[in-house]
């Protein structure tokens, strides 16, 4: 069982940056694949980026890629997701999601998830 907090949400005019964290629970941080996901309402939740379990492969959607940088602390069972020139379609609420598969696009692939941390950005 792993469990997931996030935190640094908040309200940012476009152009700004906010940095992320999810901090994890549990001793078993390091042997999962972590991602972070995105909904706003009445849309899916979408996939934004993701990391191996050694922090050596991210991956990106190419609506961040550029902007937003994914990476993870093993010793502090923390996984950020730094983001930089903001727009106000990335005003949604952020998840962070663990997975045994490194890589995927898909939520359905991960199976523990925090409760989400709401961003704003203002044009």
């Amino acid at each position: 069982q792993v469990q997931l907090v996030e935190s640094g949400g908040g309200l940012v005019q476009a152009g700004g940056s906010l940095r992320l964290a999810c901090a994890a629970s549990g001793r078993t941080f390091s042997r999962y694949a972590m991602g972070w996901f995105r909904q706003t309402p009445g849309k899916e939740r979408e996939f934004v980026a993701a990391v191996s379990w050694s922090g050596s492969s991210t991956y990106y959607a190419d609506s961040v890629k550029g902007r937003f940088t994914i990476s993870r602390d093993n010793a502090k069972n923390t996984v950020y997701l730094q983001m930089n020139s903001l727009k106000p379609e990335d005003t949604a609420v952020y998840y962070c999601a663990s997975s045994l598969a490194s890589g995927s696009y898909h939520d359905y692939d991960y199976p523990y998830w925090g409760q989400g941390t709401q961003v704003t950005v203002s044009s």
